[in-house]
């Protein structure tokens, strides 16, 4: 595993108690990082250098108290990833429920306007931040019978971009990364259709590791990352190389 310098830095990952966002929380920890983990599930329990809270990302009410006990718990927060995120079901459009609609795009789309806009403050007083968004490559190319997701991750991307050139002049950083196909217990939300569709995209013929979508998000997150904003990282085995 590289090295990544994140010691003293204090970062908050939404959706950090399985998949995706735990390996995410695990990397930037091992970096040196102290970790608050945004998340409904906090039977994960706790350890060292790793704080739980739970947290519903799609309540306004509840994301603006999460930050503040978290700035006065980590000393400040230097580093936010939006990850909390769910597929939604697999539907035709013209079956799709407009309530599953609703929270599929809330739980992708809202809660990363939630969360940023919870700890821009305090970033800006500091004149340093990271955020990085876990967008998706159906948010680039979309996946049929996934349009809510489709739309919300493609929301992410265009978010991302909006509030990457807002920031662009006060050290705060705002980029977003493209996961493809990710061994994660998500797969299980998808049909197996779905998932052989998905697969069947990618060249390197293979679904990626969580730890490999954690490796890129601590560079980014990182000082080593200065230069870069608005941006959306392909992670997708070749499927969408832009």
């Amino acid at each position: 595993m590289n090295t990544i310098d994140l010691n003293g830095r204090t970062a908050v990952v939404t959706g950090g108690a399985g998949g995706i966002g735990r390996a995410i929380a695990d990397r930037l920890l091992a970096s040196g990082c102290r970790v608050a983990v945004w998340d409904l599930n906090v039977t994960a329990g706790e350890r060292e250098g790793l704080v739980f809270q739970q947290v519903d990302v799609i309540d306004e009410v509840a994301v603006t108290g999460a930050a503040a006990r978290a700035e006065e718990v980590l000393g400040g927060i230097d580093i936010l990833v939006n990850n909390a995120g769910i597929t939604g079901p697999t539907e035709l459009l013209e079956r799709y429920d407009y309530a599953a609609w609703r929270r599929t795009v809330a739980v992708n789309l809202d809660s990363v306007f939630l969360c940023s806009r919870a700890v821009i403050a305090g970033m800006r007083a500091r004149a340093y931040g990271r955020i990085v968004n876990i967008a998706s490559v159906a948010g680039k190319e979309a996946n049929p019978t996934m349009a809510a997701y489709s739309a919300a991750k493609a929301g992410v991307i265009g978010l991302t971009k909006a509030l990457g050139r807002e920031l662009a002049e006060t050290g705060i950083l705002v980029n977003c990364v493209t996961p493809g196909l990710i061994g994660t217990e998500l797969l299980k939300q998808m049909s197996p259709e779905a998932v052989a569709a998905s697969r069947s995209k990618i060249p390197v013929n293979r679904v990626g590791e969580p730890r490999e979508v954690a490796a890129m998000v601590a560079w980014l997150c990182s000082s080593d990352c200065s230069f870069t904003t608005g941006a959306a990282f392909d992670i997708s085995g070749g499927r969408a190389s832009y």
